[in-house]
């Protein structure tokens, strides 16, 4: 997933927080973050099963890849970019479609209707505003929290490379180190995954 479990529980949360009470009222804030968080871990995991169907049809290329030269990664693109274009997905990741955060603009967007449509449904909670205009100030919330994020992550790898010895990206070292500096970096914008 392009972002930790723990982050986009939060996100949800923060989601709930701005929008109550101004735009949507309700009595269970929590199941309506469950709500949210429910619809946003969907979206993020199907590309991770996306990846994995990729993966495993490559699997069956692998003599043919190699005979004609053909490299992994080009295949995975070429395999990726067909299937989404068939099931009509919004790629997730911003990187791949030149965006610098982590999610695409176009994703946001998307999961910001699916949010809507999932938010009319529930019986947890009243909208008071225009739909549109709910959808928008998700965005708006999505962004502001993904871009402290996304700083938050590039600062820590920063940290990791600029120390004296030389850690190999990957690494478990590297993985733990990340973590740790990653968590510091966003509290010191005031978010913190685990409350």
């Amino acid at each position: 997933m392009l972002l930790p479990r723990e982050f986009v529980t939060y996100l949800s949360r923060q989601i709930v927080r701005r929008l109550a009470p101004g735009t949507i009222e309700t009595a269970a804030p929590e199941r309506v973050a469950e709500l949210v968080n429910n619809v946003i871990a969907d979206e993020l995991d199907a590309e991770d099963r996306l990846n994995d169907e990729v993966r495993d049809k490559l699997e069956d290329y692998s003599d043919y890849m190699r005979r004609e030269g053909i490299s992994y990664q080009d295949m995975f693109r070429k395999a990726k970019n067909a299937m989404v274009q068939q099931r009509k997905i919004v790629r997730a990741s911003g990187r791949d479609t030149g965006d610098q955060m982590k999610l695409s603009r176009d994703k946001i967007t998307d999961i910001s209707h699916k949010l809507i449509t999932a938010m009319r449904k529930s019986r947890d909670l009243r909208m008071k505003k225009d739909p549109n205009d709910a959808r928008l100030e998700i965005v708006k919330v999505f962004t502001d929290i993904l871009q402290l994020e996304e700083k938050s992550d590039k600062a820590a790898r920063d940290k990791v490379r600029s120390m004296k010895r030389d850690i190999p990206e990957g690494s478990e070292e590297w993985d733990i180190l990340q973590k740790r500096y990653y968590a510091e970096e966003l509290k010191k914008y005031g978010i913190d995954p685990n409350k």
